[in-house]
């Protein structure tokens, strides 16, 4: 599948590494791709509904697109193959939470090897919004065993950036508030039985969760963002490392 090049004016005026760099994994990987050559980067950015993360990966797109770089957007639940069959599972709340982890890892697998991958090959910096850490952090705090669900990923690539905004769990629950007037069921841990109120649940599963990603930083290199401030802000401070990281790669 051809990595999408939307919003690039003219191909003379992409940016692309012309040396690649030989594809890492997190465990055993996908042994058919293991001599693949990546030219491109892949950039990371994790973080709760309400962190601004989807802004801050619009924004990182166009200053990137601006710059003359050939850039790709991927998600949670966008496979073709399995994202329809993620939300139909995650309707039926009897399906076990071990169910619902390996529905994401396949939809997972598929993103990655269909479009992340072919879009590094091409030489494109790839943006995720989310990654699989947010995967393992809702699984761990569900009762998954942390080793299990770190292995079950392991044929996942390792990031050129990884970034985590990190929010005060108040402060999400406010932003969501605000903008939806509404909770979702499981980033609110209704399915948990933690609380009977739902704010308690709420706050209660995203401070379990933000435990999970502070657990993760030094495992998997993620970099911690203060998101609490403004989108500008948050952006700025993004942007700069960013950059700097492109031009120390020389991409």
């Amino acid at each position: 599948m051809n990595p999408s090049m939307a919003g690039i004016r003219s191909l003379r005026n992409i940016r692309m590494s012309p040396v690649g760099h030989q594809i890492s994994f997190y465990g055993d990987g996908i042994h058919y791709l293991r001599r693949t050559k990546l030219k491109g980067k892949l950039i990371v950015i994790e973080g709760p509904d309400g962190s601004g993360r989807s802004s801050q990966v619009e924004l990182i797109k166009d200053k990137l697109e601006s710059d003359g770089h050939a850039v790709t957007t991927t998600g949670l639940k966008r496979s073709e193959l399995i994202g329809a069959g993620v939300l139909a599972a995650k309707q039926k709340l009897p399906v076990g939470q071990k169910t619902l982890a390996l529905f994401y890892a396949a939809d997972f697998a598929d993103r990655l090897e269909h479009h992340i991958i072919p879009s590094l090959e091409a030489g494109s910096i790839v943006i995720a919004d989310r990654y699989i850490y947010t995967l393992i952090a809702r699984s761990v705090v569900r009762g998954i065993n942390r080793k299990w669900t770190n292995d079950l990923f392991g044929f996942a690539i390792v990031p050129d950036q990884i970034f985590y905004l990190d929010v005060s769990p108040d402060k999400l629950f406010h932003r969501i508030f605000q903008k939806y007037s509404a909770l979702d069921y499981y980033e609110a841990g209704a399915d948990m039985g933690l609380a009977e109120d739902l704010f308690d649940s709420f706050i209660i599963y995203q401070r379990r969760m933000a435990q999970e990603f502070k657990r993760m930083e030094k495992l998997y290199g993620l970099i911690p963002v203060d998101a609490n401030r403004t989108i500008p802000e948050v952006n700025k401070d993004l942007q700069g490392r960013i950059s700097s990281y492109l031009d120390a790669s020389k991409v």
